[in-house]
């Protein structure tokens, strides 16, 4: 967040390991101006067929009646891949976890009990009390959202994050499976963050083409987490709403235009973007009272030649942060810049190590979009979907009652 203050509190984002009391996040080093062209939304995963299971019939009758009943795709894709012992994810009308067969076993019945105890339909009208206070929209199709389920085994974790580097990357990925994947991707750097001997394992059994991804991606989760060194995680939820960003071209434009004008890189805009606000994804203010998608305080973008239009306008935020970084010496050193922006080492290692990522390869920036708004609570890794606004402060325990499946 911009502030020209020794402290700047930020609306703490997944990335920001939010779950404090609104304090900031971490980046990298010094890095280079590049142009590259965002890739266009699409995937190709080739139809594989793996070994069956062996189960009873009595099983296969169960499931046959599960299948007729469960709307979630990545369960009626287990259920047939069980029953059936090959891959029915073509087709399918929503994105599937690709998980390998024989890491299914381990957490099939927990989501088939999740299901059965949960149902299929979406949230329940709001009354009063729940409008004012952690509300949540139904989705576009009415349904409840669903936390991906991801493998344990670091074979399979490094198989799955395989498949969705390069799923993510792939021009001819259907842009409606780009959602699940990229939050697949978020949730697997998320854990690997937080478990340092796990992310060994999975960097060695992750193909080398994927090692300096990985590490750029680690090591910005790493540093965002330093910025907790005491790891206190929140027993409530801020008083934030939860929208959809822009669009993802019409946010590149953004970033490419203040480029164009000041000179400062589009990726360390869009570090900046992501970091702050998952893109424009929270729309609350923090406790030092930052607001809009780059997390302005209003005395600086009151200052003279900083902000124009409005504080909470993507498109007059990202240019006021480019302006804001020329002012504080980012054309000379970049990571001087982001001090101004936020007094914290940490975060400027997080906001470069994602710039770099996007300088290296800009299609990673199809996946990084489509991160989510996560906080580390006292409870786990709680997902804040669009749709859910806390018009006040709300206990973690409270939320969880009222949408249990926002907690993996």
């Amino acid at each position: 967040m911009v502030t020209t203050r020794a402290i700047c509190g930020s609306a703490q984002t997944d990335l920001a390991e939010d779950a404090l009391t609104g304090e900031q996040l971490g980046g990298q080093t010094d890095h280079e101006t590049h142009h590259g062209q965002a890739a266009v939304p699409g995937l190709s995963e080739g139809n594989k067929t793996e070994a069956g299971v062996g189960i009873s019939h009595g099983m296969r009758l169960l499931m046959t009646k599960l299948e007729a009943t469960v709307t979630g795709c990545e369960l009626r894709w287990l259920l047939l891949t069980l029953r059936k012992g090959s891959d029915h994810r073509q087709g399918c009308p929503e994105p599937c976890l690709r998980l390998p067969i024989h890491a299914l076993g381990a957490w099939l019945l927990p989501a088939v009990l999740m299901v059965a105890a949960l149902g299929c339909s979406g949230p329940t009208a709001a009354g009063p009390e729940q409008a004012a206070r952690g509300a949540l929209a139904p989705g576009s199709q009415g349904r409840t959202p669903r936390y991906p389920v991801l493998p344990q085994a670091p074979a399979d974790i490094a198989e799955l994050l395989a498949r969705l580097e390069a799923a993510l990357r792939d021009n001819t990925t259907p842009a409606r499976e780009l959602p699940q994947l990229g939050h697949q991707q978020q949730l697997i750097y998320r854990q690997l963050g937080r478990q340092p001997q796990l992310a060994e394992q999975v960097r060695r059994l992750l193909p080398s083409t994927w090692w300096r991804v990985f590490d750029q991606h680690v090591a910005a989760r790493r540093a965002l987490l330093a910025m907790n060194p005491r790891g206190i995680k929140p027993t409530s939820l801020p008083a934030w709403r939860i929208r959809e960003p822009e669009p993802a071209e019409r946010l590149l434009a953004h970033y490419r235009k203040a480029q164009q004008a000041t000179g400062i890189p589009w990726e360390v805009l869009a570090a900046i973007n992501l970091v702050e606000t998952a893109m424009g994804r929270i729309d609350g203010v923090s406790s030092a009272n930052a607001q809009g998608p780059m997390q302005f305080l209003p005395s600086t973008w009151a200052e003279r030649g900083i902000g124009q239009g409005s504080i909470n306008n993507p498109h007059d935020a990202i240019q006021a942060a480019a302006r804001y970084l020329v002012r504080r010496g980012g054309l000379r050193n970049i990571r001087r810049g982001l001090w101004g922006y936020n007094n914290s080492d940490h975060y400027g290692t997080a906001v470069l190590q994602y710039a770099a990522l996007l300088r290296d390869d800009p299609r990673a920036y199809r996946g990084l979009y489509q991160w989510q708004v996560h906080l580390l609570t006292s409870a786990g890794d709680v997902w804040l979907p669009a749709g859910m606004v806390n018009a006040t402060r709300i206990p973690v325990a409270e939320h969880l009652r009222r949408y249990p499946w926002t907690l993996p």
